[in-house]
């Protein structure tokens, strides 16, 4: 008889008390993969954040302004290998609900900037050939159904026209892929040189910009320079990694993995309580089995081995289906149509919950295990 049959035999015992433990972990473990997903969708510009890039911002707040002639001096600063800016645009497109990111940009320098951007050639030359041109991520374009060639009106709530219309109309020229899962595809890119000749006020002044190191190692020491170059200037900067850049807008909501972690600790440390509830109490029922078990020759390490056997696939199942679940809702896609641009259950995660769900089944079976292998069968016969 071997030992998988036994312990499916023992769940099916009582098949209502197994299968209310069971469902109880797969709704702990699909809030851990759709909790896994919201995080990557807040924190995952972080992980791919260049290591050769820094961003310069204003001193004071990212919302100050910053000359463009800065751009030239910062080239020349040693280690700076290119530079390249963008402007905050702040549109809406038909309704306020409908926010996603727009920037206008140069568009050779920024591409150049950001290799993971994946625009096919074609469309590169008619964005680089159309002034009111604009590229825009796949996620945004599928959660409007835009397709090239549509007119795209925008309504800007910060810039207009000069003639005092915040409505912008652009031509929808590229649609750009990432390079991968962690790439986000949400943003929508103008061309500056029409911006620039278009806006009503803020004439050569830019949001923030991006510079490429030539050398990674040295990216503090040109931060260092970058800053000392502006210095006492009407327009200070402050030069920071793309990476903390980026977190300092996650910072914002707040400390996503505390409140995760918090949120799933407490998950977790009640199903730990009630599934080693559950096996305490399927052991304790069949005391007198286990002694016959042992009578006829089964060892202390089998029985040890039965018990914990028994607890792992029960918390194995629960979390396999738990996490399957949670990858077709997850697939699905963003919940909020487009402020979660990064969501995904990340592979690592997949296999760290599958890692917990082990964990989960040998910390709730330990102890009935223990009290299995040290089972005396004279005292086990005499409860039957």
């Amino acid at each position: 008889m071997s030992y998988l049959y036994l312990v499916w035999s023992n769940l099916k015992r009582k098949k209502l008390r197994s299968l209310l433990t069971l469902l109880s972990i797969v709704v702990a473990f699909v809030l851990f993969g759709l909790l896994s997903a919201i995080k990557q969708a807040l924190t995952g510009g972080v992980d791919i954040a260049g290591a050769d890039r820094l961003i310069v911002r204003h001193k004071v707040s990212i919302i100050q302004l910053l000359p463009e002639s800065y751009k030239a001096r910062m080239e020349r600063i040693p280690g700076v290998a290119l530079a390249t800016h963008q402007t905050w645009f702040g549109g809406i497109y038909q309704d306020p609900k409908n926010f996603f990111m727009q920037c206008p940009v140069v568009p050779e320098e920024f591409l150049d900037m950001h290799p993971e951007m994946l625009l096919p050639p074609e469309q590169k030359q008619a964005w680089l050939k159309t002034r009111t041109g604009v590229i825009v991520g796949r996620n945004t374009a599928e959660r409007f159904r835009w397709k090239v060639g549509d007119k795209i009106p925008i309504q800007s709530t910060i810039w207009s026209h000069k003639d005092g219309s915040r409505l912008w109309e652009f031509d929808l020229v590229g649609i750009y892929d990432g390079r991968n899962k962690n790439t986000d595809t949400t943003p929508l890119f103008l061309r500056y040189d029409y911006f620039e000749e278009a806006r009503q006020w803020g004439k050569g002044q830019v949001g923030w910009y991006t510079i490429r190191v030539k050398d990674p190692a040295q990216a503090a020491e040109v931060a260092k320079l970058v800053d000392a170059e502006f210095e006492n200037s009407s327009a200070e900067t402050k030069t920071e990694p793309e990476g903390a850049f980026v977190q300092s807008w996650v910072k914002q909501i707040g400390d996503i993995a505390l409140i995760t972690a918090s949120i799933l600790g407490a998950v977790f440390f009640t199903i730990l309580l009630v599934t080693g509830n559950t096996i305490s109490q399927s052991v304790r029922e069949r005391i007198g089995e286990l002694g016959v078990l042992k009578a006829i020759g089964f060892t202390n390490g089998q029985m040890l081995a039965l018990v914990l056997l028994e607890s792992c696939l029960l918390s194995l199942l629960g979390g396999a289906l738990g996490l399957g679940l949670a990858e077709l809702i997850v697939a699905r896609g963003d919940p909020t149509h487009g402020m979660l641009p990064l969501f995904f259950f990340p592979t690592r995660d997949l296999v760290i919950g599958l890692g917990i769900s082990l964990v989960l089944g040998l910390v709730t079976g330990v102890f009935p295990a223990l009290q299995a292998m040290r089972l005396r069968v004279a005292d086990a016969l005499r409860r039957m």
